[in-house]
């Protein structure tokens, strides 16, 4: 067949763009090994056609130098893209397989053999056909349009410039067979275009579908802390940026706590290093799952977290970080090590008409410094 359609032989590895910049060895390689293929299902497809040539010679109908001519041009012209495509001088081009090139070709050499060879007109105009189909599978409106017009003008010259009789071969039973078959793999090189095509576009939907959530995860990466699944500094920083600007524009409340767990380098001398990774984990799971879906949660560093609480007043942030100071130090810590208990203490302050998200920080952290200050294990509001 035709490189446009050979390259959807394997859909997977099918590559039509040029990539920017230098290439590198391997992508040399790949786009290489994928012109080889794409050459080798091109001589296929006239292997298919010098067949479909030998049956009518056969029958009587050409001369076995028409097929052996056919033969030897079809596959020069192949042989020459093999060169060009070994030198690699196409690698740059957004058309690595010389699709626009080949099929140019490939169709000058069958309505040249058309006019040549009128009686067996039908295997090669049929191939024209098959050709047409290849091009539409990467042309824009316009480069289909010029190739209607370059293979409808060609076709049309032949036929009402020459007088050539182009009629179907059927004047003895092989005649009738070589027409039939011809019918037949011309039909199945088309749905064999359109199978692939069709692949291809599945392949480029999954591909696209998970590249989508390939950079959905990504950003999630980009943005969780990789320890504990809380957002990381950066994140809940301008998350917080983000919430302050709101609330100043709706004049809604908002208030942020930073949360420490007490004593947390003591755990990790005590218990170690993996046992204070999941103490971590667990309390952010545990914060995670007791806060509302409008409230942030990240850590902020070290065994330091930071809630933001959008539309909420100091009071209910006061009630809200009790519950979970209660709810963390019920927990049964000791099922990663006995006598590991772990409490926490946090500082809130709420945003008022001057604060920046510096200042309010600041004012968090030094009513967490009085949590700390009055025994630790307990609440403080600025």
């Amino acid at each position: 067949m035709y490189s446009i359609q050979a390259s959807l032989f394997d859909p997977s590895n099918g590559d039509f763009e040029a990539i920017a910049g230098e290439l590198r060895p391997e992508q040399r390689a790949r786009r290489l090994r994928r012109r080889r293929q794409v050459l080798a299902i091109a001589g296929a497809s006239h292997v298919i056609n010098v067949g479909l040539l030998a049956v009518f010679a056969l029958a009587g109908t050409i001369s076995f130098v028409t097929v052996g001519l056919f033969a030897a041009i079809a596959f020069v012209s192949v042989g020459l893209f093999v060169v060009l495509s070994e030198s690699g001088v196409s690698d740059a081009w957004q058309d690595h397989f010389f699709a626009g090139p080949y099929t140019g070709v490939t169709f000058l050499i069958l309505l040249a053999f058309t006019h040549s060879v009128p009686q067996v007109a039908v295997v090669f105009l049929l191939a024209i056909l098959v050709v047409a189909t290849t091009i539409a599978l990467r042309s824009s409106m316009r480069q289909g349009l010029l190739a209607w017009t370059m293979i409808t003008t060609g076709v049309a010259a032949l036929y009402l410039g020459t007088g050539i009789p182009l009629t179907l071969p059927f004047g003895n039973a092989l005649e009738r067979v070589g027409t039939l078959m011809t019918f037949s793999l011309t039909v199945g090189r088309v749905l064999f275009i359109g199978v692939f095509a069709s692949t291809l576009r599945d392949t480029l939907y999954r591909r696209s579908a998970e590249l989508a959530e390939a950079y959905r995860r990504i950003e999630q990466l980009s943005e969780l802390d990789e320890l504990t699944g809380a957002f990381n500094r950066r994140c809940i920083m301008r998350m917080l940026d983000d919430e302050i600007a709101r609330s100043q524009r709706s004049h809604a409340p908002c208030t942020i706590a930073l949360i420490d767990l007490d004593w947390f380098k003591r755990i990790n001398d005590a218990f170690g290093h993996p046992t204070g990774d999941e103490v971590l984990r667990t309390f952010a799971i545990t914060i995670f799952a007791n806060i509302r879906s409008i409230d942030k949660f990240g850590r902020h560093g070290g065994e330091e977290f930071l809630l933001v609480l959008p539309d909420t007043p100091a009071a209910t942030a006061t009630q809200m970080l009790e519950r979970l100071r209660d709810i963390v130090a019920a927990l049964d810590w000791s099922a990663f090590s006995d006598r590991l208990a772990v409490t926490i203490s946090a500082g809130i302050a709420t945003l008022t008409a001057n604060d920046t998200a510096d200042t309010l920080l600041a004012r968090a952290d030094s009513a967490l410094y009085a949590a700390k200050e009055r025994g630790r294990n307990r609440v403080a509001c600025a």
